[in-house]
């Protein structure tokens, strides 16, 4: 019977110190996206890509190609703006960086 306890509590101890779920995608994100998906996406094309960029978790919203010269928005996972890429001025770098040299790709978080 002790030894049930002993692993029961091992068990709770293990699951209470896990580590935060590296995957889930804050809140203000999926906010952003419910809003982009309604008001800023193109009825296709349109998509959302998560980044590793300077070490952090970053966000890229793409709103397609139905307009000519649009942009895409470089978002923290905190929802700060950190810049945006493409568009008509050919945009390419974020904090002074190349973003498509130095961001990993981490794959899709939505797409149309």
């Amino acid at each position: 019977m002790k030894k049930i306890l002993f692993i029961l509590l091992i068990g709770f101890v293990w699951a209470g110190c896990a580590k935060e779920n590296e995957e889930a995608i804050p809140q203000c994100i999926q906010d952003r996206l419910v809003s982009f998906e309604a008001n800023d996406a193109c009825p296709s094309d349109a998509s959302v890509k998560k980044y590793l960029f300077q070490g952090n978790r970053v966000y890229v919203f793409n709103p397609g190609g139905c307009y000519a010269d649009q942009t895409r928005e470089v978002l923290s996972g905190n929802c700060d703006v950190l810049g945006f890429l493409d568009g008509i001025a050919g945009l390419t770098d974020i904090n002074g960086v190349e973003f498509d040299l130095f961001a990993e790709d981490e794959g899709y978080v939505w797409t149309n």
